[in-house]
């Protein structure tokens, strides 16, 4: 279903103003992009059956709709939003699994400019968590490209908009976080 941008803009905005229904009126509009992003990551995670390209964004949806008050400008903000709970559905996911497992080792991973996670036991989302959470202490803004760029699926433009920074900083910004974040997984992020 498409819709004009405006109109999803307007919805955002009521919906930030604590209209609940607003959120269920611009998740139709969006439902497919989301779908689309979600099954980007499912794709990623073939040996994975118990969190499918729809329950993540269901889970996504129900988590979106527990947090009213989201302080949104347009659609590219509401995808920067739904990034973060993606990551956070994942990495609690990960992180339920993992404690199931009572340990286990985690596998290598790679983070590539085309696909969100390659080859990823979703045991691994836990580290990279882990490693963002650092970055953001140094410095938020590159963990919030990392998380927009990996988590999100957005692009590097969208990426930019949403910051409200050019997109050579959006890409400088970039190659210096995945540089990091190569160090401080110990080499297991394949640049």
């Amino acid at each position: 279903m498409s819709a004009d941008p405006s109109q999803i803009t307007q919805l955002l905005q009521r919906w930030s103003e604590g209209d609940a229904a607003a959120l269920d009126q611009v998740m139709p509009l969006l439902y497919d992009r989301l779908c689309d992003l979600a099954h980007q990551r499912r794709k990623s995670l073939a040996d994975e059956r118990s969190l499918n390209t729809t329950g993540l964004v269901h889970e996504a949806y129900l988590r979106l709709a527990a947090t009213p008050n989201a302080a949104l400008r347009d659609r590219n903000h509401f995808l920067a939003l739904a990034s973060r709970v993606m990551r956070n559905v994942l990495v609690d996911h990960a992180r339920a699994r993992h404690a199931a497992k009572r340990g286990g080792g985690v596998a290598e991973f790679e983070l590539h400019e085309d696909v969100w996670i390659s080859s990823v036991d979703i045991d691994a989302v836990t580290q990279l968590d882990d490693a963002l959470k650092k970055l953001e202490v140094m410095d938020a803004r590159q963990s919030l490209i990392v998380e927009q760029r990996y988590f999100g699926g957005l692009s590097l433009a969208e990426i930019a908009g949403v910051l409200d920074l050019s997109l050579a900083t959006v890409k400088r910004d970039l190659r210096s976080a995945r540089a990091w974040l190569a160090a401080e997984l110990n080499g297991e992020v394949v640049l």
